[in-house]
């Protein structure tokens, strides 16, 4: 499986973000995107996500399912988690692997990123880390092969980020894809690295 893109353009509100664009990640290879603010990462993702119009270009992912697009084949996990505050945190996880056509238990997954304890309680009381644990246990309820990462360390903490490497290297290990988009380094020896300028 391929993930590339090919001489692509952003723009956004008029003004243009980037352009000629090119490249290519493949089966267990990660891509981290820097550069600064508003050169237009979180654009990227959202673009290859299918959430943000291509201006220019194409994005391909060759080896995927033909039947569903690269969105329907990606997880992203962007800047706001994407939580109901009225719901537990076991019936939001619960709510996006049945959206999702996940096959982990949600329990399992709330184990994965050490939230078990706390599956009863309502999303809104939890902190700003454990509620970006809750949005990456959709990782591990719901097989995709490609991840999109808008800045994913976001608020966690020294033992949420070993926890959260570990699940990095093991959907490399198995086969996926990573682009993230990051300004701190994910401990990923053998990601590559896509910077963007001139904003960058």
């Amino acid at each position: 499986m391929t993930l590339s893109a090919d001489a692509l353009r952003c723009q956004r509100g008029g003004r243009q973000i980037f352009e000629c664009l090119s490249f290519s990640v493949t089966a267990g290879q990660a891509l981290l995107v820097t550069g600064r603010n508003g050169a237009g990462k979180s654009s990227l993702l959202r673009m290859i996500a299918g959430l943000l119009r291509i201006a220019g270009g194409k994005i391909t992912l060759s080896g995927g399912d033909d039947e569903r697009s690269i969105g329907e084949q990606a997880h992203y996990l962007g800047h706001l988690d994407a939580l109901k505050p009225a719901l537990s945190v076991e019936e939001n996880l619960s709510f996006w692997t049945t959206y999702l056509g996940g096959t982990t238990k949600p329990a399992e997954a709330l184990t994965t990123v050490g939230l078990d304890s706390l599956s009863h309680l309502p999303a809104a009381y939890l902190s700003a880390g454990q509620k970006r644990r809750l949005s990456i246990a959709r990782l591990v309820a719901v097989k995709r092969p490609l991840w999109l990462l808008d800045e994913p360390t976001s608020a966690l903490d020294t033992k949420a980020q070993a926890m959260l490497l570990r699940l990095m290297q093991m959907h490399l290990a198995g086969g996926g894809i990573i682009v993230a988009a990051t300004h701190l380094p994910l401990g990923l020896e053998s990601a590559g690295e896509l910077r963007l300028g001139p904003a960058a």
